[in-house]
């Protein structure tokens, strides 16, 4: 037998529950640590930007819509498909980082393991942060949970899988709709996720992935009046500051890099506890007033 051909892969887009090509047509050489070769992926333009926020628009009331126990099954199918390709990402991150198999097949497993954990929050959280209020008067005061809406998320630079999935999962747990910049230079396994999610009854537009330069794609999303909020986490602190002002001009919730402090810059250790700061961080508190007690001269009470 003749030897055979490498089949190589061609990395697309994740937009709308779909795998389009860049709308340039431009792509990028994404190599392992060692400058080795590894694909071509797509260099994502502003209008790729402008699509995934429709798409994400498109999909956020179904999402939203959808009760907080459906949402904890979808999460949960996205790591059960996981588990199925563990192989494939672990060879993915290993590359994408320069990690032995061991330790790539560590950052999968804990990967999986966040996408359970933030499963297991989804009807949840409204119960941390809602509940009863006291207040002055003859009234029941009641606070819940809502989605902030359209998410921007920029995903760790350095933390090509683990990282991604821990800013991501807990958008989409809240009932938010999320467009990803992937890490610039180790977007592979990002994209490789969006193949999961297609298969994973996540509706279509719920994630959308881009990747390419992250400043040339994260000014219009910081600028786009339908983006709700954005996640700073992947991008530098000159990047951040200039994202930041884009964002306060439409009045965005922006969700800053956690520091450890002034010259050590954000903190970059995925493996430790998230504790809630991710769920609460894109969630608005609806209150609700309701008459308690009796009222006027008849007595009639509730």
């Amino acid at each position: 037998m003749s030897d055979r051909l490498t089949v190589l892969k061609t990395y697309k887009l994740y937009v709308g529950g779909k795998f389009p090509r860049s709308e340039s047509g431009r792509v990028y050489e994404v190599t392992d640590a060692k400058g080795k070769w590894l694909a071509n992926a797509p260099l994502s333009s502003r209008k790729d930007a402008r699509d995934a926020v429709v798409a994400a628009r498109k999909a956020f009331g179904g999402w939203s819509g959808a009760t907080a126990y459906n949402r904890g099954q979808i999460l949960y199918r996205i790591a059960e498909m996981l588990e199925g390709r563990r192989d494939q990402f672990v060879r993915e991150v290993a590359d994408a980082e320069g990690l032995s198999k061991s330790k790539a097949a560590a950052v999968v497993d804990a990967a999986i393991d966040r996408w359970v954990w933030y499963a297991g929050w989804t009807d949840k959280i409204g119960q941390v942060v809602g509940g009863a209020n006291p207040v002055a008067g003859p009234y029941f005061n009641l606070s819940s949970p809502e989605p902030t809406g359209v998410v921007a998320v920029l995903a760790p630079q350095e933390s090509s899988f683990l990282g991604l999935v821990s800013v991501l999962a807990p958008v989409i747990a809240t009932g938010n709709t999320a467009v990803v910049i992937a890490s610039e230079k180790a977007p592979l396994p990002a994209l490789s996720l969006g193949e999961v999610l297609a298969t994973s009854d996540v509706p279509g537009g719920v994630v959308n992935i881009l990747t390419g330069k992250t400043a040339e794609i994260a000014a219009p999303l910081a600028a786009h009046q339908d983006v709700n909020a954005i996640d700073l986490t992947g991008a530098d602190a000159e990047l951040a500051r200039d994202l930041e002002i884009a964002a306060a001009d439409n009045l965005k919730r922006v969700l800053r890099p956690q520091p450890v402090d002034a010259e050590a810059g954000p903190a970059a250790d995925w493996t430790a506890d998230p504790g809630t700061r991710r769920l609460t961080a894109f969630l608005e508190t609806k209150t609700v007033w309701h008459p308690t007690g009796s009222l006027g001269a008849s007595g009639s009470a509730y």
